[in-house]
């Protein structure tokens, strides 16, 4: 009899284990496998092949307003800018693998997209003519820096000319600039096509940290709340230790362009949720892999709803004034926006973690 309770016992201690199991880990129905495949061939290398590709471009006009300064060379800079700062919007998520950080060199978002720029340290630059893009001065390079020499602060564009027509090293740190992101972007591409992450990318599709899943949900998170926390926060003086607004601390300051910005980043924010290519079609996202997993359906609903009532008041921050001016005089839409942006977290971040099993496994030092 002792023997029989014991058996029940242990039968009974098992299939408790296993209930437990079954309720607090994420559907294995679900394949993500093809999700990586997805991402991989349909959103991420195809991302970065068109930045490189819009970075030519780019390159061609700090070329042409180098080598004859005149008000339509720098247009065309200007141009080309904006369309490669879109396309690198597509690709800030994706801030991991071939774009990873190694040794000190930091992500790739950190080494050519930081911002603020800092004016004290490119004007030094200009001044001394000597510079190294592989040092720790991540806010004199990149794009931002390239946005303050062409666009300027306060400058005329015939002042602006007329600096790049007199000060060689003002020229020469421009196509600096451009040649080294167009290098860094392009190794990353490398990385993905030519030197096998695309295939460890795909082949690792466990859920544990330093998984393929792991990587791309954390980088979504962490790229979401670069957008709440920073393109937004900081300027508005939400940040710790901040105790007003500073509206140049706004991503795109000296184009104006920040809006712009803001809206495609959160465009592809919503492209990852969804699994959504370029061309718009929806492939298996995180959204799709909700759907295999317990409470799934229910957290698809309250996180979409949220997601549509954060598009209505980003749609409701005028065009003009620029959001650096919007925040120094009315920012009654901007206030909306993001206190849309912090209900969106816990869904991204909290609760899309805890059904998923997938640990967050970076520091926002939020506290969401």
């Amino acid at each position: 009899m002792k023997k029989r309770t014991s058996y029940l016992l242990i039968c009974l201690a098992l299939g408790l284990a296993s209930c437990g199991s079954n309720k607090n880990n994420p559907s294995e129905s679900f394949d993500r496998q093809a999700m990586l495949t997805h991402f991989a061939d349909e959103m991420i290398v195809p991302a970065y092949s068109a930045l490189d590709f819009s970075l030519s471009s780019l390159e061609i006009a700090a070329n042409n307003l180098t080598n004859n300064p005149e008000e339509a060379w720098l247009m065309q800079a200007r141009e080309t800018w904006k369309a490669s700062y879109l396309e690198w919007m597509r690709v800030v998520a994706f801030n991991f693998g071939p774009a990873g950080e190694e040794g000190i060199r930091k992500g790739l978002v950190e080494e050519i997209g930081t911002f603020p720029a800092s004016e004290t340290k490119i004007d030094s630059v200009l001044i001394k003519g000597v510079w190294n893009l592989n040092d720790f001065n991540r806010d004199a390079r990149g794009f931002l820096a390239i946005e303050y020499l062409i666009f300027g602060k306060n400058q005329s564009n015939a002042e602006i000319i007329a600096l790049f027509a007199a000060d060689a090293n003002r020229r020469n740190y421009l196509l600096a600039l451009v040649q080294d992101i167009r290098q860094r972007v392009a190794a990353v591409e490398d990385g993905w096509n030519n030197q096998g992450y695309r295939n460890d990318f795909v082949s690792n599709d466990g859920t544990d940290s330093g998984s393929s899943t792991s990587n791309l949900y954390n980088e979504f998170v962490r790229s979401y709340e670069a957008i709440k926390n920073f393109k937004l926060g900081l300027p508005m003086g939400k940040r710790p230790g901040q105790t007003q607004a500073e509206p140049q601390l706004v991503e795109a300051y000296y184009s104006g362009e920040t809006l712009t910005m803001l809206k495609a980043h959160l465009e592809t924010i919503e492209n990852i949720w969804r699994g959504r290519t370029r061309s718009g079609f929806d492939g298996p996202g995180f959204r799709d892999y909700l759907e295999t997993v317990q409470g799934g359906p229910e957290l698809i609903a309250s996180t979409e709803a949220q997601l549509a009532a954060l598009k209505n008041a980003l749609n409701a921050v005028p065009e003009t004034p620029t959001v650096s001016e919007q925040i120094g005089s009315n920012n009654t839409a901007l206030e909306a926006l993001y206190v849309e942006l912090s209900k969106m977290t816990r869904f991204f971040k909290s609760d899309l973690s805890s059904l998923l099993g997938i640990a967050i496994t970076y520091s926002s030092g939020d506290g969401d």
